[in-house]
């Protein structure tokens, strides 16, 4: 028996239909509109392990689930179908039998002078055969282009489709499979659509045979088999799988909810106690309950806090003890100090009538007393802000005043070492809220450190207002040995120096840049450091111009424009 099969868009015949569509301008304005949420889910998303792992199982859950159910919805149609097939292939080849031997009987009776004209004969037929399948198929005889549609030579009525239920043969029957069977008497196969007189369809298994009537013309005969059943059969399977599937979607998703809060819950303790700690609260702790592996973390968590809360302890009053010290040593230096100070200052004045060696002694002498004062002086200041003691005294003052206080005093300096002090920007007033006697020490210690590095160049001292009158800024620049990379941090550091083996011709103690990054902290501002081996440096004091202000940025830039425009035309070239 020969099989065509062709093969129509249907639930049972076909898998499914990809379509697409272009963006249209509404999404895009639609993606716009929904950004600021799309934002604040995303960071959410980053931010909860929890969400991460629940949405992650809920997403594997349902792949798995669609897979699973396809490949059973697949099985259970190609079943229904080789069932119907097999159903099918069996009733229609019972039906084709009873007509040949209908066709037979009719010729015996037809020798006998009693025949039936082919017409009749043929709804005989078709009525006959679909007695037993109300409902379950339908029967259709059409005649075959083999044998003329008329046979009125004979005086029987014309021929014509006979149907056992209102079918439209003509789109139901497809005209490929009517040249077939009129091409080969076998039996033919073809899945389509069943199409009723009334405009309704569905699909459904279409079989076909050539056969001959009592007259022996040649006619086809078609069982067709509606899928009905089998679609009810396939939707019922459906919606249980798809039901199952979303219980199984939603107790996977409750599940991995309850194990993964049961590892987060303590991991989100511990990181709010750990910021607890950070904060100073050193006596927070987790709490352990258990024996299991969170249990362990827990005790290892405290173990650690306990830990480091005795070691923090010991460094603070390591440091207690420390800037005590520093202080009390401070101070009890300055007694004896006083006395040295004395004794020096007689020797000193009547070093005319000592020999050479010991007179340049005596001026040495006073000139380390000198710099052993000021080394005092700034531990004390150090050990103020260490323990907090510094107070602000804070007034209205025109940093021009300061800057000009400044460069009078270490004008002479300056004029030693070979360089000219310059000030620019001081046409316009710069006032602010300002402590002018820390402020004055600022910018004192940024002066001469940058005579005494600028090997003999000229120092640029420039004053700036930011345009909305927030902020004010003082910068010195240099054009000396400069800083090599990473220095620019370092040179707040305590005691730092950027060439060990450089002499200090100025007698520095290595404190005045820590004190003048403390002194510009306790006014709310900032000191920062740029420069460049070879190149130079600039310090750059940015102050608020009322206390507590917040500051924003900085009237002048920290990097030179006279290097900027250096390195632009490098890059040019």
């Amino acid at each position: 028996m020969t099989d065509r099969v062709w093969w129509h868009s249907s639930r049972l015949l076909s898998d499914g239909v990809a379509t697409g569509s272009r963006a249209q301008p509404a999404i895009r304005i639609f993606g716009r509109w929904a950004r600021g949420p799309l934002l604040s889910v995303m960071r959410l998303w980053r931010r909860n392990i929890q969400l991460r792992v629940v949405a992650s199982t809920l997403l594997l859950s349902m792949a798995v689930v669609l897979v699973l159910g396809v490949v059973v919805i697949g099985q259970v149609r190609n079943g229904l179908l080789e069932a119907k097939r097999q159903t099918a292939q069996s009733q229609a080849d019972g039906g084709f039998r009873v007509a040949r031997e209908m066709a037979t009987a009719d010729d015996g009776r037809a020798g006998a002078g009693q025949a039936v004209d082919a017409a009749t004969w043929t709804t005989d037929v078709v009525q006959q055969l679909a007695s037993g399948g109300q409902g379950v198929f339908m029967v259709v005889a059409l005649p075959s282009e083999l044998s003329p549609p008329f046979a009125e030579d004979r005086g029987f009525a014309p021929r014509g489709p006979r149907v056992s239920q209102a079918v439209n043969t003509d789109l139901s029957i497809s005209e490929e499979m009517r040249e077939a069977l009129d091409d080969d008497p076998e039996t033919h196969r073809q899945y389509g659509t069943i199409v009723r007189q009334d405009g309704t369809s569905e699909a459904g298994l279409i079989l076909g045979r050539r056969l001959t009537d009592n007259q022996g013309n040649q006619y086809q005969l078609y069982y067709l088999f509606p899928f009905g059943q089998e679609e009810k059969s396939l939707s019922l399977v459906t919606g249980t799988i798809a039901t199952a599937g979303l219980f199984v979607v939603a107790l996977l998703g409750a599940i991995a909810w309850l194990v993964v809060r049961q590892v987060v819950t303590p991991v989100r303790m511990a990181a709010g106690i750990a910021e607890r700690l950070a904060a100073g609260r050193l006596q927070e702790r987790m709490k352990v309950s258990g024996e299991d592996d969170i249990a362990r973390l827990g005790e290892s968590f405290n173990k650690m806090a306990r830990n480091l809360q005795t070691q923090i302890q010991q460094l603070e009053e390591l440091s207690r003890m420390q800037r005590r010290f520093v202080s009390d040593v401070s101070h009890e230096l300055r007694t004896p100090l006083t006395t040295v100070r004395m004794a020096a200052d007689v020797i000193h004045e009547a070093r005319g009538e000592f020999d050479p060696a010991t007179a340049r002694s005596a001026e040495l002498l006073l000139s380390q007393l000198d710099r052993f004062e000021l080394l005092l002086g700034d531990l004390l200041e150090i050990s103020r802000f260490d323990a907090g003691a510094a107070h602000l005294e804070a007034e209205p003052t025109d940093l021009r005043d300061v800057v000009h206080r400044v460069v009078e005093g270490v004008e002479s300096l300056a004029e030693r070492r070979g360089g000219r002090l310059l000030v620019r920007g001081d046409a316009r007033p710069s006032v602010a809220e300002v402590d002018p006697r820390r402020i004055e020490r600022v910018v004192r210690n940024l002066v001469v450190n940058a005579i005494e590095h600028g090997e003999g160049r000229d120092v640029v001292v420039r004053l700036a207002v930011a345009p909305d009158g927030d902020a004010v800024a003082v910068a010195v620049r240099d054009y000396g040995i400069g800083l090599r990379p990473g220095q620019a941090d370092q040179v707040f550091s305590r005691f730092w120096r950027a060439d060990p083996a450089r002499a200090r011709t100025t007698g520095g103690t290595g404190l005045g840049l820590s004190i003048a990054l403390e002194d510009a902290h306790l006014h709310g501002g900032r000191l920062e450091a740029w420069g460049e081996h070879g190149g130079g440096a600039q310090f750059r004091l940015t102050l608020p111009t009322t206390v507590g202000g917040a500051l924003r940025g900085s009237p002048l830039p920290l990097e030179p424009a006279d290097s900027r425009a250096r390195r632009m035309a490098l890059i040019h070239i």
